[in-house]
């Protein structure tokens, strides 16, 4: 026997604004949060836009004195690790403090202040390296951090699986309050990539999209014309807790995770499996650990990412699993509005979820013009759909061929 696992807590950071609340409007309205770079000067660059996280003021969640010691992306995790236990109306007394997990990721950590440390070293030397550089960049300090800040001393991870990184923060934790390891668990995924040689690597790579005349229509998932992903950025985070736990406590619940995968494609350093065997298999391990047939799914939140080989590989995964059910299965890429936010988009998508189970909406996939033939799904196009969400597969996955799919569902 298994504890169930509920979620009490929402906290996010996005480019389409700075609390779930504000990540829910602009879904629901269909808005691009992708613009012009204004994180750096992007003259020179193939890519000149991204999905940033505007208007956000560290001195909210950290004290003046802190915030130098701070990347970028650990901010992000600590304010929405706040955020959503606020939300949860959560308070680590001493007497559960032993029993709260903190796992909060990231695929790529500290490269802003990794950068910023090179380039200044070059320039004037080893004796202007800073002595907090190394906490700056460390993944695990984002767990860290949240751990020290609120006094959970349960189990402290970081896990770093590229794009997959949220959904596997957040299934290792749900196992670990399934078998008893903790009651509470603090878990998702936080980055901070606009920086200059993240935009001219995955630019390299052709992996972005280079619409630069028209940044709110690039990322456009499933559509005939899409040519890369948008970068973004941001955090999404959840309170886990055992669910008798929650109850106790008079906890208002969002909804319950019910099944997670984990597995690898064994194929490629960078594309999927074209047949999409390895989300296959991991979305029949989240069904199979769900106990869900294929038809007790309302919603799936893609990968989508927007790019030629994912989405093609992402629908044929689908069909494999879903069968004739395949088209009668409500599935968005959120990622044509949020961008892709790398180790946090799984934790923000996570959010997303919840809420859709929570209020009765699925959100939609922007942009879907002139849908590829190889993608014939019902990409719920342009227009959120109101509808019962029972449940949700969020799907995830990364580069080396890493996957991870998540089963949300209402509680029953």
């Amino acid at each position: 026997m298994r504890n169930r696992v509920v979620v009490t807590g929402l906290g996010a950071l996005s480019p389409l604004g700075l609390t779930a609340d504000a990540l829910w409007d602009g879904l629901l309205a269909g808005r691009s949060g992708a613009g012009p770079i204004t994180r750096f000067d992007p003259d020179g660059y193939p890519v000149k836009f991204a999905a940033e996280v505007d208007g956000f003021d560290p001195l909210q969640w950290v004290d003046g004195k802190d915030v130098k010691k701070l990347d970028r992306f650990l901010q992000f995790g600590i304010a929405s690790a706040e955020m959503a236990l606020g939300d949860a109306g959560l308070e680590i007394t001493d007497d559960i403090a032993d029993d709260v997990a903190t796992y909060i990721g990231s695929g790529i950590g500290g490269l802003e202040s990794i950068c910023d440390a090179i380039d200044l070293l070059g320039d004037r030397g080893p004796r202007r390296i800073s002595p907090f550089l190394i906490p700056k960049i460390l993944i695990n300090l984002a767990s860290g951090h949240v751990s020290i800040r609120t006094g959970a001393r349960g189990p402290n991870f970081s896990h770093v699986s590229a794009c997959a990184t949220g959904n596997h923060a957040i299934g290792e934790a749900v196992r670990l309050l399934q078998y008893g390891d903790a009651k509470v668990a603090i878990a998702g995924g936080a980055e901070a990539g606009i920086v200059p040689l993240a935009v001219a690597g995955f630019a390299k790579m052709r992996a972005m999209s280079t619409r630069n005349d028209d940044p709110a229509a690039a990322s456009r998932p499933f559509e005939r014309d899409r040519d890369g992903f948008v970068i973004g950025e941001g955090a999404g985070v959840l309170i886990l807790e055992e669910y008798e736990f929650a109850k106790a406590r008079g906890a208002r619940i969002y909804c319950e995770v019910q099944g997670y995968g984990a597995n690898s494609d064994a194929h490629h350093m960078t594309s999927p499996h074209p047949e999409g065997l390895g989300a296959k298999r991991c979305m029949e391990r989240t069904l199979r650990d769900a106990q869900w047939n294929p038809t007790d799914v309302d919603y799936i939140n893609a990968h989508g990412t927007s790019t030629p080989y994912n989405d093609a590989a992402e629908t044929k995964a689908i069909k494999h699993v879903f069968g004739d059910a395949a088209k009668s299965v409500a599935v968005s890429s959120t990622k044509s509005m949020t961008g892709h936010l790398l180790g946090a988009a799984g934790g923000l998508e996570a959010v997303i979820c919840a809420l859709a189970i929570h209020r009765g909406v699925v959100p939609p996939t922007i942009n879907l013009d002139n849908p590829d033939p190889d993608c014939d799904l019902d990409y719920v196009p342009h227009t959120a759909r109101e509808m019962k969400v029972r449940r949700t597969l969020s799907n995830a996955f990364g580069f080396g061929g890493t996957n991870g799919c998540l089963a949300f569902g209402a509680l029953e």
